[in-house]
């Protein structure tokens, strides 16, 4: 099972990030636990300056706008 963390204040990036990650492990077949984090401090620890940052299996893997279908899948398949 992979851990992704969402890393943004809730705004509607955030949320469509976390559902494009849903979407694409159902699509794939691949075990997600995925996290909003909206807490400010635990999102700069990770060095994110700009929302939505993706975290996977805690290494920071995006930072800021929409991730693509590719690069999640890519992300899932590792």
């Amino acid at each position: 099972m992979k851990n992704i963390k969402v890393l943004g204040s809730g705004c509607r990036n955030c949320e469509t990030t976390a559902n494009l990650i849903t979407q694409a492990a159902a699509q794939t077949g691949v075990e997600v636990e995925v996290q909003k984090i909206t807490d400010m401090a635990e999102i700069m620890a990770f060095g994110v300056m700009s929302t939505p940052g993706v975290v996977l299996d805690g290494k920071l893997v995006h930072s800021g706008g929409l991730p693509s279908q590719e690069a999640i899948r890519e992300w899932l398949s590792d």
